[in-house]
């Protein structure tokens, strides 16, 4: 059975940085893409980065470009994203997700991100 299981979620300042970590259990990882995801109240999710199978290629929605940093260590099968500068408009339940071909197939249930000004 899949499982992901986010971590290191909080309240912070704005300004300050946060690093979540996304642990995986019953798939080998470097077997697949991995991408992070994100749900504000009464928005729908959408997509905040994602990374390939090896880690060589990245992927970032505009929002947060050059702000978060998403990575993964394949040998722990675990994949991070590094918030930095982080704004109250990026508060929300960060999800992440393993691809399976072209869809994200598994997800983990969240970790929630609280910025305050």
């Amino acid at each position: 059975q899949v499982q992901l299981v986010e971590s290191g979620g909080g309240l912070v300042q704005a300004g300050g940085s946060l690093r979540l970590s996304c642990a995986v259990s019953g798939r080998t990882v470097s077997l697949y893409a991995m991408g992070w995801f994100r749900q504000a109240p009464g928005k729908e999710r959408e997509f905040v980065a994602a990374i390939s199978r090896s880690g060589g290629s990245t992927d970032y929605a505009d929002s947060v470009k050059g702000r978060f940093t998403i990575s993964r260590d394949n040998a722990k099968n675990t994949a991070y994203l590094q918030m930095n500068s982080l704004k109250p408009e990026d508060t929300a339940v960060y999800y992440c997700a393993l691809r399976v071909g072209m869809n994200y197939a598994y997800w983990g249930r969240g970790t929630q991100v609280t910025v305050s000004s």
